[in-house]
């Protein structure tokens, strides 16, 4: 057990905490609880590259944290009618034919290697962002309508366009197919 992996698992904590808060109106809360979540995600990773404390298990567990933080977010904003259930819903269908994808694959005796791609790199990050926006927004009345919109299309575009990545190369790879000339390529 690392420091890194100790931080992870806190991070799994704050996912109640973050819910609750939303669901009891407590805004300002739950924006902070979400921006110490944040904050802790790029001090587990700093910790793990910097004293050489990577772990097979952080590598499964960090993403896990962050997906659950930001899926929980959504369904409870999207429960609060602040962002559309149709994003939500993408959002939801990407992670879990992902998660599904993986699972099949090792039960199969085919296990996926775990490397994110460049595009769901920047569709969490989008995601990330949008859930700050719209938090800062809950917490402290800031107005954001068009940025939000904005933000809620980009984030639906790059989660659809992640989701159909990833069933690209998972269909490559249970295929047995190897391009070695693409630098994506598994």
């Amino acid at each position: 057990m690392t420091i890194p992996n100790l931080i992870t698992l806190m991070r799994f904590l704050l996912v109640p905490a973050v819910v609750f808060a939303l669901l009891k109106g407590y805004m300002g809360w739950a924006f902070t609880g979400f921006l110490v979540a944040g904050i802790s995600d790029g001090v587990d990773g700093f910790i793990a590259r910097q004293f050489n404390q990577r772990s097979e298990l952080g590598a499964y567990l960090d993403p896990m944290a962050d997906k659950l933080l930001l899926v929980s977010v959504f369904i409870v904003l999207s429960y609060l009618e602040v962002l559309p259930l149709w994003l939500v819903i993408a959002v939801v269908s990407r992670d879990a034919l992902i998660v599904g994808g993986v699972l099949l694959a090792t039960i199969m005796g085919n296990p996926v290697p775990m490397k994110p791609l460049m595009v769901s790199k920047v569709n969490t990050l989008a995601q990330i962002v949008l859930a700050v926006v719209v938090l800062a927004d809950l917490a402290f009345a800031f107005s954001s309508g068009f940025l939000t919109q904005v933000l809620i299309y980009v984030t639906g575009l790059l989660t659809i366009a992640s989701g159909a990545a990833y069933l690209v190369d998972w269909i490559k790879h249970m295929g047995g197919y190897v391009d070695t000339n693409s630098p994506g390529g598994s």
